[in-house]
């Protein structure tokens, strides 16, 4: 299994043929490689030596290897989301007499494939069944996960530094924790910030402050460090900022409720010597998180946390049965402490 930055070699160098099998949650990245792919296979002309198979059209997929293309020497296929690489249930959307007579023609028919056209399957989630494990013996297969901010950071720099603009490494990885590890929304922040500083510039934490749209996590991490310190003032404006800015009530309490809940798990994690990664569930891509967590969980003590977890779970109940305004329930817990 190729890694990202191997396939990505490889495109850039124009040395693509054969079968591949592209997944993953990093869709931007993926899509990214795959219109280079396109760009460097040359004139498209669809239906022709250009074919695109869903799940809707799946069952034609052999005959339009075998079809020839007719003026052109080869010709690029995309099956794209057909469910071919889940298990078989009752309501998978494709037989498993289909699944066999395409999983048994590719293992056939390597050298012909290979000859005729470029085969690309891409899918958002892949599991390891029959046709998974054909192509990787006779093809290429990367999975596009979810980049860590290591790798996020290196990119971002490149991309400043195309543009003769400093973004140094410290404000990069405060860029990843306020805006998340979406790479589409890190290069649109980036840009942003990179306009704004100019070729010869640099990108100042509180330009990131400023001008980038912080994800609802990451404001949340604002207003919960202002409860640490007692800050209640600062702690109401950032909820009221949220409001203002049309983030749903509903969304902000259940993302409030989950973020105490967590800081309680790291609390009992460190108590009971537990591995805090594990307790909290995160993905490989959020460990950089864990520190931001041990600290928050400094400023509360066991109890106090209970209690907010309790009292946003009354909130949520009281206001289900019309007891209670979720603006005025909200305000009130965060005065109170």
């Amino acid at each position: 299994m190729l890694k990202v930055e191997e396939l990505e070699k490889q495109v850039n160098q124009g040395n693509v043929n054969g079968i591949y099998l592209l997944y993953g949650e990093e869709t931007f990245l993926l899509e990214q490689q795959v219109a280079k792919m396109k760009k460097n296979f040359g004139e498209l002309v669809k239906g022709i030596n250009y074919i695109i198979i869903d799940e809707n059209n799946i069952q034609e997929l052999i005959a339009d290897i075998e079809t020839p293309a007719f003026g052109y020497p080869k010709k690029l296929i995309i099956v794209k989301n057909t469910g071919i690489f889940k298990r078989e249930t009752k309501n998978s959307g494709v037989s498993k007499e289909l699944k066999d007579k395409i999983n048994n023609y590719l293992k056939d028919n390597v050298k012909l494939i290979n000859e005729v056209a470029l085969l690309i399957f891409i899918e958002k989630e892949a599991e390891k069944n029959a046709i998974f494990n054909t192509i990787e013996k006779i093809g290429t297969i990367c999975n596009f996960e979810e980049q860590k901010p290591i790798q996020i950071v290196k990119r971002l720099k490149t991309i400043s530094s195309a543009y003769k603009v400093d973004f140094s490494e410290s404000n990069l990885n405060y860029l990843i924790e306020c805006c998340g590890t979406n790479m589409q929304d890190l290069i649109n922040e980036t840009r942003k910030l990179i306009e704004y500083a100019g070729a010869g510039g640099s990108v100042q934490k509180q330009d990131i402050d400023s001008l980038c749209s912080k994800k609802l996590e990451s404001v949340i991490f604002d207003l919960t460090d202002n409860l640490g310190q007692k800050k209640i003032k600062e702690a109401i404006d950032v909820l009221h900022n949220l409001i203002a800015s049309k983030e749903p009530i509903q969304k902000i309490l259940i993302t409030l409720y989950n973020h105490f809940k967590k800081l309680y798990f790291v609390k009992l994690a460190i108590m009971y010597n537990k591995n805090i990664e594990t307790s909290l569930k995160l993905k490989p891509n959020q460990v950089f998180l864990i520190r931001k967590y041990k600290a928050q969980a400094q400023s509360f003590q066991i109890s106090e946390l209970k209690k907010l977890i309790q009292q946003l779970e009354d909130l949520d109940y009281k206001y289900k049965i019309g007891l209670i305004d979720l603006n005025i329930g909200l305000e009130a817990i965060i005065c109170a402490i």
